[in-house]
């Protein structure tokens, strides 16, 4: 795993202009469950209510299903799905969109709001895609559209 690290973050490094990082993430492969309950401890900061909380942890929205992988910048974690395989060009581009994260990371960078990082994210995974020949659409079912909602500060 370290060497498919190591490759892709220089070809982000190459690709995306962002600086080299320091340091190489840690990889964890968690269940489904897992993967929700760290995406909602990252929704909810400050956890006002404790029992609304466990009560929407309890029933993961339908918006979750999309959810493939995280970066968690103060553990230095990318949590990946069990299934994840490092021989699907697919999959690993999942991984790409969490390293250019990372490398967001370790520069410093700051965005106007957690949406307007993705929108490199999602470029660096198009572009690793296209190698194969595939693409965010064909994949994911991610057209302009979606992208574009999805990168865009809403306030």
């Amino acid at each position: 795993m370290q060497a498919l690290l190591s490759l892709i973050l220089s070809w982000l490094v190459i690709n995306t202009g962002l600086p080299a990082a320091d340091t190489i993430p840690q990889v964890a492969f968690v269940s489904s469950a897992k993967m929700a309950e760290v995406r909602y401890q990252r929704l909810q900061p400050s956890r006002p209510d404790q029992a609304d909380f466990e009560a929407a942890r309890a029933k993961p929205p339908d918006s979750f299903e999309d959810v493939y992988a995280i970066y968690d910048a103060p553990g230095g974690t990318i949590y990946l799905s069990e299934g994840w395989r490092a021989d699907s060009p697919v999959d690993v581009s999942v991984l790409v969109h969490e390293l250019v994260h990372h490398l967001q990371h370790a520069a410093g960078l700051d965005y106007a709001c957690p949406a307007a990082r993705e929108k490199l994210a999602y470029q660096a995974q198009e572009r690793w895609l296209n190698l194969f020949e595939t693409s965010l659409v064909e994949e994911f079912e991610l057209d302009a559209m979606t992208l574009l909602l999805r990168t865009k500060c809403m306030h």
